[in-house]
């Protein structure tokens, strides 16, 4: 239960905080939310499921209220806070923001930090290694680089270097004032398997004084694959222990995707068995350089293992070629139909996981002998350095070869949905095929990692309703109706009905009828743009975008900002400088400008929406969703397709108001929102603008 204790910090806190800002009023909907997440949090519903997903609109402070509902709670019962976000802007938002503004006003004394993911910190030793060639000179550089680096990439990693060992760059990815090419940060960031925190000469590495700071706080700040990572290794690896945790996953309409795509794997099959070559190579090498004599064993095991993985491996590449013109013909992709593999092939990635394991099990051996002799002083770092770093490489790609077979070798549940499997032609080599697959359903790892362990949740956005229910997000992220979860639905403060109106022009086309419904939208669309003021036009096909703009610069002579054409940030920055010039400003849009775009005020007065957000299922996990929903007797469209057309409609219409004085226009282009009967629910689920609609 919440103790009074707890209550009146709570109530104490946001005391001070109206007496610390001018013109403060308290929000209803805020004061609402917080003592709705403390009492969840305390066990006031459910003593064993402190669960809470919160739909809660623009304007109602949920950053402050779950921060409120949260740290007093945590910090009384010895537990941390993790908030955790999809997007960066909203991690600096909180982190530069948020936190210090509560730090500072609410009289709560707490303290926070923003933690990244160990692959955003550079490996001090790595560095080292390609910057001084101290253990092997060109050789090594080779070695990690995978091939020769260049004059410009040397520079760069020696500016790196420098400015690390003089602590003018803390070491992570995101500090550093310039882009740093993929191919020269995978080279040297940290990673778990060649990381030697263990060496007094490494005490000092980025990642780890990261990390001293992480275990101080009481709040930290990390992201959905951070989090996800975690809970992988069981919880507790990277982050605080779940059962000592209280998660606040907000931005939580992202997490069923993420969970998704973190939970899938690939690999290519002649990609693999080149490297798998070249193992044998960096055995024999530890082998030598070890004084060990327990080394000569498992670099021999480690060789047959990689030896047996190459045959399979070749087995299974030319089963592919024998049936590639089945496979692929024309396209790019083949999907197995219900996740059913080949029986053949399922035996081949039985052998080739079983394998890959074992050898992951063999290079894990060689790797911690040679780390004891170095801590033992047997062995100089400088000599080992090189093999240990190689070996994380191998361990890294092992564990990789393994998750993916041993998800080709898994016989899916007749009770849970079936794993989607691909094949793809490789981009870069189209002799080569990459190996994929992915969860279709990743409700029940979310239970099994997190909700059934922690200490209690608060999952919220402004848009996890879809067609004014919680049914499809719950099912997405699998909690249970009855299971002692609460549900609350938070409406905006704004004054929708006075400041917006939503028009539904009777236009001729449906969206269906993609050339004649494009040549309408050149027609129409200039007519409803407005002068002066700036307008914000959103397509859901960036092929139809490109179309209309290029079309009105023709005959209308309007200048448009076109996404694609110009970096975000530019476009963005252009826009407002017209703005402030009283010009007339015209953005096109795809559906990434649907979400996250901030532009409060003057920024956004008219905002055309030409069709509404319907998800042709192109990808295979997308495609093996619909099918199993079909095998299930359920119709795809209307489980699947319309609940995500209806979070991405809310989300657009969501660009328009931003706070509780700015005024404007919503414009749907798309006559379904009248002429289906979905459209209703649509419609229905929409903020209540005043509406102008032409039956």
């Amino acid at each position: 239960m919440l103790g009074e204790k707890t209550k009146e910090v709570i109530r104490k806190a946001y005391k001070e905080i109206g007496q610390n800002l001018d013109n403060f009023s308290p929000r209803k909907q805020q004061t609402f939310l917080i003592a709705e997440i403390a009492k969840t949090l305390g066990g006031e519903y459910d003593k064993l499921r402190k669960h809470i997903a919160i739909e809660a609109g623009t304007g109602t402070g949920k950053s402050l209220a779950y921060c409120l509902g949260a740290i007093p709670l945590a910090m009384a019962r010895n537990k941390k806070v993790i908030i955790s976000t999809a997007t960066v802007a909203l991690q600096e938002q909180l982190v530069d923001k948020d936190l210090p503004f509560l730090q500072k006003n609410s009289g709560l004394d707490f303290d926070y930090c923003l933690v990244k993911g160990r692959q955003r910190y550079v490996c001090a030793q790595k560095l080292a290694q390609v910057t001084q060639g101290n253990a092997g000179g060109d050789d090594t550089q080779v070695a990690l680089f995978q091939e020769k680096p260049k004059a410009s990439d040397i520079r760069m990693l020696n500016t790196m270097s420098e400015k690390l060992s003089s602590g003018k760059w803390q070491g992570d990815l995101d500090s550093w004032p310039k882009s740093v090419p993929h191919h020269i940060w995978q080279t040297i960031q940290c990673d778990r398997h060649s990381c030697l925190k263990h060496l007094p000469e490494h005490t000092h590495c980025p990642f780890h004084k990261a990390r001293e700071a992480m275990d101080l706080a009481d709040v930290l700040v990390v992201n959905h694959a951070l989090l996800l990572s975690d809970l992988e290794l069981g919880g507790g690896k990277i982050l605080t222990e779940p059962e000592d945790t209280i998660y606040v996953l907000d931005e939580a309409h992202h997490l069923p995707q993420i969970t998704r795509d973190h939970s899938s794997a690939m690999a290519t099959v002649k990609g693999a068995m080149d490297w798998l070559s070249k193992v044998s190579i960096l055995s024999d090498k530890i082998s030598k350089l070890s004084k060990n004599q327990r080394a000569i064993s498992p670099s021999l095991k480690l060789a047959d293992y990689c030896q047996e993985i190459i045959a399979d491996l070749q087995k299974v590449s030319s089963f592919i070629e024998a049936n590639r013109s089945v496979y692929f013909g024309d396209e790019q992709q083949y999907r197995f139909e219900n996740g059913l593999i080949p029986k053949n092939l399922k035996n081949l990635a039985e052998d080739i996981a079983a394998a890959s394991k074992k050898a992951l099990a063999e290079i894990t051996k060689l790797y911690n002998l040679l780390m004891e002799e170095v801590k033992d002083g047997a062995i100089q770092m400088y000599q080992a350095e090189g093999p240990l770093s190689e070996s994380g490489f191998i361990m890294q790609r092992l564990e990789n070869l393994e998750k993916i077979w041993a998800m080709y070798a898994k016989t899916d549940s007749e009770k849970g949905a079936p794993l989607a499997r691909w094949l793809e032609q490789s981009d870069g080599n189209r002799d080569d095929v990459m190996v994929c697959a992915s969860p279709i359903d990743v409700g029940f790892m979310l239970e099994d990692n997190l909700w059934s362990k922690c200490e209690g949740a608060v999952l919220c956005s402004a848009t996890i309703c879809a067609l004014n229910s919680f049914d499809h997000f719950r099912r997405q992220v699998g909690l249970g109706n009855n299971d002692g979860t609460q549900y609350q639905r938070i409406g905006s403060p704004f004054d929708y009905q006075n400041n917006a109106v939503l028009h539904i022009p009777a236009m001729k086309t449906e969206p269906t009828n993609s050339d004649a419904f494009t040549d309408e939208l050149i027609k129409i669309i200039p007519d409803l743009l407005k002068d002066n003021e700036a307008n914000l036009v959103l397509f859901s096909s960036y092929w139809q975008m490109q179309k209309v703009a290029e079309a009105l610069r023709e005959k209308s002579k309007i200048e448009i900002l076109v996404q694609g054409e110009d970096s975000r940030q530019k476009i963005i920055e252009t826009h407002k400088k017209r703005c402030d010039q009283d010009k007339t400003s015209v953005v096109f849009g795809s559906q990434s400008f649907s979400e996250g775009l901030d532009l409060p005020g003057k920024y956004l007065t008219n905002l055309i929406i030409t069709k509404l957000p319907f998800s042709v299922p192109t990808s295979p996990v997308d495609q093996a969703q619909s099918e199993y929903v079909k095998l299930k007797g359920g119709n795809p469209f209307m489980m699947l397709t319309v609940p995500e057309a209806s979070k991405k409609l809310i989300q657009a219409c969501g660009r328009l108001l931003r706070n509780e004085k700015d005024t404007g226009s919503v414009y749907i282009l798309d006559r379904r929102l009248v002429s289906k009967r979905y459209g209703k629910e649509l419609l229905d689920s929409l903020p209540p603008f005043k509406r102008d609609i032409a039956y």
